[in-house]
Order: C-alpha cells, then sequence, then structure tokens
C-alpha cells in the first residue's frame, strides 16, 4: 500500500533557525520553499536519501500546526508515506476501519495531493499520504 516514507514534518517556531540546523549540521540540501495557506504553515523540504524532512513554520496560533507546538512543542508532527493512488488508499483505509481526518485529498506542497489519517487509528501517529505530482 505505502511505497516508501515520503517525508517528516518537523514543527518549527524559528525557521531560519531549523533551515540553518539542518542545511549546516547535518548537511541536508532545501530543495524547496513554500506558503501552503490552506494548511496554515510555511514548508521547506530538504533532501535525504530518497526521502526529505519537511521544516512547518505555522502562520499563526489557530492553525492546525501551531495548535501542535502550543500543546506540545516543536518536534516531530507527522509522518508521511508516498502512494501511487491517493483516492484508493483512502478507500482502502477507510474500508480496514482507520479513521480518516481528510475523506477527500487537498493539494498540499509541490502540488502533491495529499490526506491526513487520524492519530488513534495510527497508534498515536499522525499520518499523511502522499501522491506526488508528477515529476517530483
Amino acid at each position: 500500500m505505502f511505497g516508501r516514507i515520503d517525508h517528516i514534518g518537523v514543527a518549527v517556531e524559528d525557521l531560519d533557525a531549523a533551515i540553518a540546523l539542518y542545511e549546516t549540521s547535518f548537511a541536508m540540501e532545501l530543495v524547496h520553499r513554500e506558503t501552503v495557506e490552506s494548511q496554515g504553515v510555511e514548508a521547506i523540504l530538504l533532501d535525504v536519501g530518497d526521502g526529505h524532512v519537511e521544516l512547518l513554520r505555522p502562520l499563526g496560533p489557530d492553525t492546525a500546526v501551531g495548535k501542535f507546538i502550543a500543546r506540545s512543542g516543536p518536534g516531530l508532527h507527522h509522518v508521511a508515506y508516498a502512494v501511487d493512488d491517493v483516492d484508493a488508499t483512502l478507500t482502502s483505509l477507510s474500508a480496514a476501519g482507520i479513521r480518516l481526518i481528510d475523506a477527500e485529498p487537498r493539494v498540499g506542497i509541490r502540488d502533491s495531493r495529499v490526506a491526513f489519517l487520524h492519530p488513534r487509528s495510527t497508534g498515536g501517529v499522525l499520518t499523511e499520504i502522499v501522491e506526488p505530482a508528477k515529476g517530483h
């Protein structure tokens, strides 16, 4: 069902400091920067192997990532898995009893199609499934 780990999402308060840490200390290359208004974040993708680390800075305290940081502090926010067909994967997961946050995919970073699964159904881990846009 899942092809590979696409990325891990890390919630951060200070994006510039986080970028410096990952680029300088971990030698990861910044490959994409985008504001995703619909998700209330500024997102950075850094390459690591065949996947990415996604740094997420909330655009405000009332966003999902803003609330996460207020509740838990900065740190690991979610794990994302690449899939070939997000619609078929959502149908299969729903039929298996997995609770969906997103019943329909939405547009994510780099025009990917994404959906989140509720952590109560995934062992306490916020899980994202990602159908990357062609060419990514």
